[in-house]
């Protein structure tokens, strides 16, 4: 059987989406799984031995230049040669859904799976498929893609499972300035101290207090200038923090992979520690917690705020207000085990 997975984006949605590979090659190890993503992400699938074919798209940038357009839609016609089974789409998006019609091509066969309309963050997505799959949109984000991933596949994927994955993050050739940063000494914590919302980054200055309170080698990761400039102030605040060059997806997968500790906000790359079997604490404000699995080495703080899933609030700034006390205190307890 030849299937197609849509997961277009965001780099948590994709690493989230994963876990479910490991289980779907355990059920029916003949099934060979393509997946199409935006090209900025493709390398965290990359070196994955469940994933036969990476197909990239860069829809994202239409968004400023619509003239790209046409060689976005002639490259996915061009995917669906591969004449797909089945073609799941996993991110519930029009986008996503235009994208898994076009896959499944002119093979009368073909099947397109996806949520339902009461499931999909778009509704009109669900007019493209065959196979709906209802989940209540506000259940854990993990459990949501593990089902959209099976049941399509004739079986289902449950908790316990989940808890006793693999490591499904892989890795070759990282950057070898990385071994300069890494202490044998002192723990190496993982700092991620950027997201994709204001609302949703802890304070820097708090987290220099964390970093203070440790006293191991904290590392800190920026994906863009304004993240730098706060990771260099915060070396500058404490000898304990060093700030790391920038680093693509496959070397911060390798990273992630030796780091003791992450401590990091609600995005991608604090949720590559849960990917790679490695303990974190994600810091959640303005989102909701059922984004992750909470395990024995995979812990959340929550502020104070009431989140509406349904409708998130950009203006909540409720993540300033946690205590650094609750996460040193969980950061001491995980580097124990």
């Amino acid at each position: 059987m030849n299937i197609a997975i849509v997961k277009l984006s965001a780099l948590g949605d994709i690493v989230h989406a994963m876990v479910a590979l490991q289980f779907i090659k355990a059920h029916s190890p003949e099934i060979q799984i393509d997946w199409i993503v935006e090209e900025r992400f493709a390398d965290v699938l990359k070196h994955n031995p469940d994933i036969k074919n990476i197909l990239t798209v860069n829809l994202k940038a239409l968004k400023t230049s619509k003239l790209g357009i046409f060689a976005e839609l002639k490259k996915i016609r061009s995917y669906a040669k591969n004449n797909y089974d089945l073609v799941i789409d996993a991110q519930g998006l029009l986008k996503s859904a235009i994208t898994a019609k076009l896959l499944s091509g002119k093979n009368r066969k073909s099947k397109i799976a996806g949520f339902d309309a009461a499931s999909g963050r778009e509704q009109a997505a669900s007019w493209f498929y065959d196979n709906k799959v209802a989940c209540a949109y506000d259940a854990n984000t993990i459990d949501r893609n593990a089902l959209i991933l099976s049941s399509p596949l004739g079986f289902n994927i449950n908790t316990g499972q989940i808890l006793n994955k693999k490591p499904f993050l892989f890795f070759k050739n990282e950057d070898q300035h990385l071994e300069l940063f890494l202490s044998k000494e002192q723990a190496n914590i993982v700092l991620v101290i950027g997201s994709t919302w204001e609302s949703r980054n802890y304070p820097a200055e708090k987290f220099v207090k964390v970093a203070e309170a440790l006293q191991q080698n904290c590392l800190v990761i920026w994906g863009n200038e304004q993240e730098k400039a706060t990771a260099d102030w915060m070396a500058t605040q404490s000898d304990r923090i060093k700030v790391l060059p920038k680093l693509d997806l496959n070397s911060l997968k390798a990273l992630i992979a030796q780091a003791d500790l992450l401590i990091g906000n609600d995005t991608g790359p604090t949720h590559m520690a849960w990917g790679l079997n490695r303990p974190s604490i994600t810091i959640f404000g303005p989102t909701p917690v059922s984004r992750v699995y909470q395990t024995n080495i995979n812990k959340v703080v929550k502020s104070a705020s009431v989140v509406n899933p349904f409708k998130l609030n950009k203006q909540d700034f409720s993540i300033k207000d946690i205590d650094e006390q609750e996460i040193i205190g969980l950061a001491k307890f995980l580097l124990t085990l």
